[in-house]
């Protein structure tokens, strides 16, 4: 099949490609772009079958509704390499999709480093080198070229195959139900969505804040976060994140103190302070302003439990060539350091692995 004829531009091509993948295994993969807007931009979907492989060109195409049969909850099983983004790109035009195998998953399953790319993953399973000549390509412009359509193209080429060498692998290794327990967590629909009131889970670095300046930071990060989504902008053209920690620390109580936070645009305290000032003053921060909390050492019993706690994770790892970050993050282990069970912290598979052998080490 040539390059030209694996793009499809129009509704007939892409009703032809529906009635030909009907029933079919599918993998799947996107490209986009984010730099600009709160919503990632779908600029081409790539689809394979055992028999071809096709680019779809969202750009183009007023509407993909014609793929939600086969790509939604019901259908066949759509393959991926490190899904998430895809999966959250998709959603707004296709919905949930399910049910999920993920390459990168299976292969950390099997032994390969949790993170592992998905050309590493060719190269290593099947012995292929992947050309990377466009991995800089603005995807958003048009026409695409025959190389920009093969390199998209081999994105989607390979992972049948991955599919089947990881399955046999996991079978070998006893380990389909690990697998099946991991794909099921990752279509939750739950998670392509991110809550603004929850946003301020991402900044670090909070500890011996007082109440009022967390109350801050939960309410300035929502506010930011519904009004980059209102605006279809990055959270950070909004109001940065250096910018925003300053103001959660410094406490501005007036205009004239907001513009001395440095950073901060010019246009945020023109268009935004009373917006702002008002978040300030519904914290009910005292006044004069609490101070930062003195940056304490860590805390050596804590450090110690974890160290041992991550010993055990290590040893385990070690046992079934798992990279230990499979099984648990630095938070999950600081988490269960501090008195969190390990078995709410880890769940299903890794908590029947780990939850005694973690319980005996603290």
């Amino acid at each position: 099949m040539s390059s030209s004829s694996a793009l499809i531009e129009s509704p007939a091509a892409l009703k032809d490609l529906v009635g030909r993948l009907d029933g079919e295994t599918l993998a799947l993969d996107t490209e986009f772009l984010r730099e600009r807007t709160y919503r990632a931009e779908l600029c081409l979907l790539q689809l394979s079958s055992s028999n071809e492989a096709v680019c779809v060109d969202p750009l183009a195409l007023a509407d993909l509704g014609l793929l939600r049969p086969a790509l939604s909850i019901g259908g066949p099983v759509k393959i991926l390499h490190a899904g998430r983004q895809d999966l959250e790109v998709l959603a707004p035009v296709i919905g949930v999709i399910a049910p999920l195998f993920d390459t990168q998953i299976a292969a950390a399953l099997s032994g390969f480093p949790a993170q592992v790319g998905y050309a590493e993953l060719v190269r290593r399973l099947l012995n292929r080198e992947l050309p990377k000549g466009q991995t800089r390509t603005d995807w958003s412009r048009r026409p695409l070229s025959p190389e920009q359509i093969e390199y998209a193209l081999d994105d989607v080429r390979y992972l049948h195959a991955l599919r089947d060498r990881l399955l046999g692998d996991l079978a070998r290794l006893g380990r389909e139900s690990w697998l099946k327990e991991d794909l099921e967590a990752l279509q939750d629909p739950n998670l392509l969505i991110l809550d603004p009131d929850k946003v301020w889970q991402r900044f670090k670095g909070t500890q011996g804040w007082d109440e009022g300046r967390m109350t801050l930071l939960r309410t300035l990060t929502a506010w930011r976060e519904r009004r980059a989504i209102l605006k279809n902008r990055p959270r950070g053209w909004i109001l940065d994140d250096a910018v925003l920690r300053e103001i959660v620390q410094r406490v501005p109580r007036d205009r004239a103190e907001l513009a001395q936070i440095p950073g901060i645009p010019e246009g945020v305290v023109k268009h935004s302070s009373d917006e702002i000032l008002g978040l300030v003053a519904s914290a009910r921060i005292d006044n004069p302003t609490p101070p930062l909390p003195r940056r304490q050492r860590p805390d050596p019993a804590l450090l110690a439990r974890t160290k041992r706690l991550s010993q055990v994770v290590q040893a385990l790892a070690q046992e079934l060539a798992i990279a230990p970050e499979v099984f648990a993050t630095r938070k999950d282990l600081e988490e269960i350091a501090r008195g969190e069970d390990a078995a709410r912290t880890l769940c299903g598979w890794r908590a029947e692995l780990l939850t005694e052998r973690l319980r005996a080490a603290l």
